[in-house]
């Protein structure tokens, strides 16, 4: 029996679990391989000699996920069925089940529940900073109204003074 390359794993994983869109598997590989880039960095180790726990990849993916889409994140994910963080895990373990991805004794899906919140981490960070000190935009529109009615009043009786005169 010949070992399966990836893309003939994630058709296999396609034909049994359809819950999520050829391409998330795609991104999860590719999110690992930034994953192991970005603990290089900060550890200074060989990442081919390291495991990457489950909790690491979150947040690697996470990185990755806003480095390639930006405030498209969440709607790129939405898109392929990846709601929330336990759903990186399925897709994981997926690949694990198909050997593509190895993983520990100590690994399961229960490390990718209640990772992050997917507003928060791909929304919220695009939302514009609120204002301090700024009316809501009805209260703003009646002071504005309410000024220009001031403003009709004191140049009509300014006019009729003048022209009393």
């Amino acid at each position: 029996m010949h070992k399966q390359n990836f893309t003939e794993a994630v058709e296999d994983i396609l034909k049994k679990d359809s819950r999520y869109d050829r391409d998330s598997y795609y991104f999860v590989r590719e999110g690992l391989d930034f994953t192991l880039k970005m603990l290089k960095k900060q550890t200074h180790t060989d990442p081919l000699h390291r495991h990457v726990s489950g909790q690491e990849l979150l947040e690697g993916l996470r990185r990755y996920t806003l480095d390639q889409f930006g405030p498209m994140a969440k709607s790129v994910l939405d898109y392929w069925g990846v709601h929330q963080c336990a759903d990186f895990g399925e897709i994981v373990f997926n690949l694990v089940e198909k050997n593509v991805l190895g993983k520990t004794e100590q690994d399961s899906r229960e490390d990718f529940k209640g990772g992050f919140d997917f507003e928060d981490a791909f929304v919220k960070p695009y939302l514009p900073a609120p204002r301090a000190h700024r009316r809501p935009a009805h209260v703003r529109a009646a002071a504005h109204a309410e000024h220009g009615r001031e403003q009709a009043r004191s140049s009509g009786s300014h006019k009729l003074n003048s022209g009393s005169n």
